[in-house]
């Protein structure tokens, strides 16, 4: 059973798990403002295709126990090097970093605004 969390709570605990799962160059942006697909979107960069799944696997994992939350659709092919979770108030985008720069996502991203991270130690 899906827990009430709000979608900020859950983008900073989803943002939190890919810190831990030592993914690069984490943001994310707050979207409530501009779109009305989503609230939050979390973009970050992961080293290799086995980080890729490494970071897409402790995602889903621990926010399932965690939490309770599962993403309601996965595009979850890391040879791609673009993993998107889809949590419906939260999008995870995980990407290899030629693929970040190719898409300047963080650029569509950027009319919204950046919720600082800090990693909790």
């Amino acid at each position: 059973m899906a827990s009430e969390i709000n979608s900020l709570d859950l983008a900073q605990a989803i943002a939190q798990v890919i810190i831990d799962s030592k993914a690069e160059n984490v943001c994310l942006y707050d979207l409530r403002d501009i779109s009305s697909l989503t609230d939050f979107s979390i973009v970050c960069t992961g080293l290799s295709i086995p980080h890729l799944r490494s970071i897409l696997r402790d995602v889903e994992q621990k926010i399932s126990e965690t939490l309770g939350e599962e993403p309601v659709n996965m595009e979850k092919k890391a040879t791609s090097l673009w993993i998107v979770m889809d949590y419906i108030n939260v999008m995870v985008h995980i990407m290899g970093q030629e693929t970040r720069e190719f898409y300047a996502i963080d650029k569509l991203m950027s009319k919204g605004k950046m919720v600082p991270l800090s990693p909790v130690e």
